[in-house]
């Protein structure tokens, strides 16, 4: 009959499926069911008449004695593992986590107690990963808010919202998100949020600006999605301060503007030189035809006159083939000036000079090109005065302007160049009785390759003030002009006696 009794004690205790270990007051091992003997390792009837310690980390062993002496004083039911972590040790030495359930029980006159004993490391796992996961979430410097999506009053909100926004959890739980939101309304808000609530989308993103506690504003990426927690469910909202990104697409796209208006100006700068290109080629061909046409025209005809009364005629063209050279050498001149002027191969040579000195070279060549009945006034009492500049500059510049003097006057005028000198600067003053310019043309006057429209049929470059005036720039001077048409014009530059 006893051996019956046990069948079916046993058959009871490894149908149970925690490990059932029963121990006496001695804390020997009187039983162990399958489920036990599993968990830590053993084989059938390894276990039988051990002492409960093979069971306990050896580190354990000293507070488990004085735990257990305490509960069979007690002798009462016990769960352990709850509000502290006890340790199984396997017969490998495996240490795992367990909670168990202790019974007291008596029989024949002996007391024992039956421990209930559950394998807890899947669960441990997974609550330290929960534990860990909620840690990263509180901890996280983006923001992370909880709130209903009745009231939408904040049920929660991690460390990183509290630090951004300003305001400690208390003050939020009385806040809704529309309170920190200066571009929504409630019913503006509620009506982005019902696409969570009244379709099937899992969440949604908007970007919007938040306003802190001290005021003070910052663009935020929102993500919003629905979730439950405690049967109701909420909103759960990651946002992202978005600062920086802004600040860096607003100078991106300042970056890219600003290379999109170099990157436009470039081009017409190319398309300007093309066309400044096609234009200079044109001018070359048509102002060195026109004079080389006319060399080899009195070249032929002053073969033809051979006799000695015809010394005149000869004369004429000799003027004319003189005349011609000059204004070819000065078309040279101008290019190579404008040459040296771009390619900023242009070296200027600063000498102490006389001005009288510049004068007379500029107006004996000058005189080479005067029309019937012209003539030049020269400066008056001029013979003291003196510049330490770039003579072959200063040449340059008269000639270039003297020379259009002549040219853009009718015969029998007369020319003045007007000289006057403080402690600082010269000033020198052209100025003509010539057809003057146009005022719609004047303000254009000094760009290369300009010409104004009532001398288009008098030969010229249109290069020439564009040269002057950059070489008296360069010089640290100026140059400024007045003119009327039919009356003449006159320059005006001023020149820094010594050079910068």
């Amino acid at each position: 009959m006893f051996q019956k009794d046990q069948d079916i004690f046993n058959i009871l205790l490894d149908s149970v499926s925690e490990g059932v270990i029963v121990v006496d007051e001695q804390q020997n091992i009187v039983e162990v069911n399958k489920a036990g003997e599993a968990m830590f390792g053993y084989k059938d009837g390894e276990l039988s008449n051990k002492h409960l310690n093979i069971l306990i980390p050896k580190n354990y062993h000293a507070k488990h004695d004085t735990h257990f002496k305490g509960f069979v004083n007690e002798h009462e039911q016990r769960h352990m593992g709850h509000g502290r972590d006890i340790f199984g040790a396997k017969k490998d030495g495996t240490i795992f986590p367990i909670e168990a359930s202790l019974n007291p029980f008596s029989i024949y006159g002996r007391n024992y107690i039956m421990a209930l004993v559950s394998n807890i490391t899947e669960r441990k796992k997974l609550e330290e990963e929960k534990n860990h996961l909620a840690n990263i979430i509180l901890e996280s410097l983006n923001e992370i808010y909880v709130f209903d999506t009745k009231t939408l009053k904040f049920i929660n909100a991690n460390h990183g919202a509290q630090k951004n926004i300003g305001y400690c959890l208390e003050e939020l739980l009385d806040m809704t998100p529309v309170d920190i939101k200066p571009n929504f309304t409630e019913a503006q808000f509620k009506k982005e949020i019902d696409l969570l609530l009244n379709s099937n989308l899992e969440k949604i993103e908007f970007e919007t600006v938040h306003q802190r506690k001290d005021g003070t504003t910052y663009p935020v990426e929102v993500h919003l999605q629905l979730n439950q927690l405690g049967g109701k469910k909420v909103f759960v909202a990651i946002i992202l301060d978005i600062t920086e990104r802004k600040i860096y697409t607003e100078q991106l796209e300042n970056k890219v503007e600003e290379r999109t208006q170099q990157l436009n100006e470039a081009l017409s700068k190319e398309k300007e030189l093309n066309e400044l290109k096609t234009k200079f080629l044109s001018l070359v061909s048509h102002e060195f035809k026109t004079p080389l046409s006319g060399i080899l025209t009195s070249t032929v005809l002053m073969s033809k006159y051979t006799l000695s009364e015809q010394q005149a005629k000869r004369d004429k063209h000799i003027k004319t083939i003189a005349d011609k050279v000059q204004y070819l050498n000065s078309i040279l001149n101008d290019f190579l000036s404008l040459e040296r002027l771009e390619s900023g191969k242009l070296n200027y040579n600063f000498t102490q000079f006389k001005l009288s000195k510049v004068i007379d070279e500029v107006i004996y060549n000058a005189n080479m090109l005067l029309k019937e009945g012209q003539s030049i006034k020269y400066p008056e009492h001029i013979d003291d005065f003196s510049l330490f500049q770039d003579e072959k500059s200063i040449v340059l510049i008269l000639s270039n302007l003297l020379n259009n003097a002549i040219m853009y006057s009718q015969e029998h005028k007369t020319i003045a160049i007007m000289v006057t000198q403080s402690k600082t600067t010269t000033t020198i003053k052209i100025k003509d009785e010539g057809l003057g310019i146009p005022k719609k043309d004047q303000i254009n006057i000094f760009d290369r390759y300009y010409r104004a429209e009532n001398v288009s049929n008098i030969q010229g470059t249109g290069i020439g003030l564009n040269i002057v005036k950059n070489h008296i720039e360069n010089l640290g001077g100026n140059i400024t002009f007045e003119s009327e048409e039919q009356i003449g014009t006159t320059f005006t530059i001023t020149l820094p006696n010594s050079a910068a």
